[in-house]
């Protein structure tokens, strides 16, 4: 199998952990606190690996903004939000619904600012994976005391927020940074991202840390396994196909985070949330399948 084939199989399996690694994470630094620790880890790691590689970095001072602005989007904004938010208490059920909306907004945007419209078929598919989400975690959002709901209303708008950023973020990189070295990209992505995490980090939160192996174990996959292997899986996707596509497979984390919580944690694996898996599954699938030629 080639790359392209076996690439958003992977993606979709790496950047599903990264839901129940917030949850895990909380355990033993803040949030933010442990973003900044991330961010820098990624950094160091990809400046090596760039050396040690021979990457070519951006020539001109523009190029390297634009790196840096989409990395301010596609991590210090967006899973600043959404780690954030889930310290804040918002659970992941809500949360898994937020980020099955991020392919309808990217899909909305697209049009408009890359002109990337989109066919029948692509449409249904995007309908059909957010039905499918939203019907395998409505259940859960159903069963919380409503009376609490009022309580999460903001770090709820926030997780939004960092949905509509990742939406911002994934269009400007297709808009912008086409050409040019991957590993370098990548490098500069997350000093934008340290740029707006450390300062959130330092107004918002006390930044606990539990020096622990459970720490280092968590920064270990946060930062090998998602800040490097799975972010690098997603800019060669977006590189490679529409950027809706792309967007189409953030239908599958949710529920596979679901089933990963149902392992690890113990958490309630429902039949609704089997069914919704299998209609997100169809909705990706159109969403990504290539249209049949028509003979002439």
């Amino acid at each position: 199998m080639t790359l392209d084939r076996l690439a958003p199989a992977i993606f979709v399996m790496l950047w599903s952990t990264g839901w129940v690694m917030a949850k895990y994470a909380d355990i033993y630094a803040d949030p933010l606190t442990f973003l900044v620790m991330r961010y820098l880890l990624a950094t160091l790691l990809f400046v090596g690996f760039c050396l040690a590689t021979g990457a070519v970095w951006p020539k001109t001072w523009t190029g390297a903004g634009h790196a840096v602005i989409s990395g301010i989007f596609l991590h210090g904004l967006y899973l600043g939000a959404v780690w954030w938010a889930i310290g804040q208490g918002v659970p992941a059920a809500i949360s898994g619904i937020i980020a099955g909306l991020q392919p309808l907004m990217t899909a909305v945007a697209a049009p408009a600012l890359i002109g990337e419209n989109l066919s029948g078929q692509q449409k249904i598919g995007l309908t059909l994976g957010f039905l499918g989400i939203a019907l395998a975690v409505i259940p859960k959002v159903l069963a919380i005391d409503t009376g609490m709901t009022p309580i999460h209303l903001f770090p709820v708008v926030v997780n939004i927020l960092g949905m509509a950023a990742v939406t911002y973020g994934t269009i400007y990189q297709k808009r912008h940074l086409q050409d040019g070295d991957i590993r370098s990209t990548a490098t500069l992505q997350y000093v934008g991202a340290l740029i707006v995490t450390i300062p959130a980090a330092f107004l918002l939160e006390d930044m606990r840390v539990i020096w622990s192996v459970q720490l280092f174990a968590a920064l270990a996959w946060a930062v090998l396994g998602l800040s490097m292997g799975a972010i690098a899986l997603l800019l060669y996707l977006i590189r490679r196909g529409q950027v809706s596509k792309a967007a189409s497979l953030i239908y599958l984390v949710p529920p596979l985070a679901a089933f990963q919580a149902w392992l690890l944690f113990d958490e309630a694996l429902t039949l609704p949330m089997i069914v919704g898996t299998v209609i997100a599954v169809a909705g990706v699938y159109l969403t990504n399948r290539k249209p049949v030629a028509v003979p002439a």
